[in-house]
Order: structure tokens, then sequence, then C-alpha cells
């Protein structure tokens, strides 16, 4: 019954945001050519516990890739359940700075990786913290090391303002037309 709720929530959804849509074109507000937001919800499907990663990434003012993927294990905590979407947005970070490289354009600087959660910002930036989340799969330490190498730059975002919040759980349709 839960799952058929959700379906009728999601055509409900559908038919109330059918005038919303992308668009394209340059963004006055940052120089860069490409910036990406990440977010996570901790533990709320409700059949596993496992939370949600939501990736958005945008070229100008227009979305051009957007993610929301159940996470492979589940997480202890909202600092790892963030952190793992980081590592998501990350992997997108660096797969369009390469494919930026062959289409021609030159991208210069770090990548911004937009989070709303300040643990987990500080466990990509900082070795130290890895102490308490060591249990964690090392595939994921690869954040760290992309923050190391100067490629990725974590930034925090409130989540007010996270666009990536409307991949991870459902949000009333003011929130929906502001993001």
């Amino acid at each position: 019954m839960a799952h058929w709720k959700a379906v009728k929530h999601a055509f409900h959804y559908l038919k109330g945001t059918l005038n919303i849509k992308l668009e394209y074109g340059p963004d006055e507000d940052t120089e860069k050519l490409f910036v990406t937001f990440c977010d996570a919800d901790h533990g709320e499907n409700l059949d596993n516990r496992k939370s949600t990663s939501g990736v958005l990434v945008k070229v100008g003012r227009g979305a051009v890739i957007w993610i929301s993927k159940l996470q492979s294990i589940v997480t202890l905590s909202t600092t790892e359940a963030e952190y793992v979407a980081e590592v998501v947005g990350g992997k997108e970070i660096c797969w369009l700075r390469n494919m930026m490289l062959e289409l021609g354009y030159k991208v210069i600087g770090l990548s911004q990786l937009w989070m709303d959660n300040q643990s987990s910002m500080s466990v990509a930036k900082k070795p130290e913290y890895h102490v308490q989340m060591k249990h964690l799969d090392l595939r994921y330490y690869w954040l760290r090391d992309e923050v190391g190498r100067e490629t990725i730059e974590p930034m925090y975002l409130q989540t007010d303002g996270m666009p990536a919040d409307l991949l991870t759980k459902s949000l009333p349709k003011p929130k929906v037309e502001k993001l």
C-alpha cells in the first residue's frame, strides 16, 4: 500500500508540475564551467534502511546531469550517507572534466562540489576525520585523495538552497519551485 501511495504521489506531482522546465543559458553568478551539488537522505528507504544519494550538475543555469540512486551500503550516520553521496558527485566531476577537455574546453582550477553537511565536508578535507569512518569501504576514500590533488573543492551550501534535495526526498511545492 505504501508503494501505491508513492506512485499516486508521483503522478500527482507530475500533473502539478507540467509547466516547470529546464532552462539553459549562462549563469552570471559563477565563473565556473560547471557546478555540482550533492545530498543524501539518511536511511529513509523503509524496505532496507538504505540512503538515497542525489547529485545535480549544472552547466550555466541548466541541469545536465541528475542522479537519484539508492546507496549500495547501509550507512551508520548522516555524515556517512552524505559522504557516500559526495563520492558519487566527485566521480561525476572527474568524468565531466575529462569530457570537457576532450571537447576542447580548458578546465582550470578546482571544480566545486557543493554539500550541506559540514561533518562530511571535514571528512573529505582532513584525513584525521577518517578514524571515525574507518569501517567504510576503501573505495569511498577516493574523494579525500581528489581533494588532496586539488581537483575537487568541497563547498558548503545550507540545506535550504540545496538543489540536490529534489533528488533525495519529496518536497513541498514551494520548495520544488524555488529549487
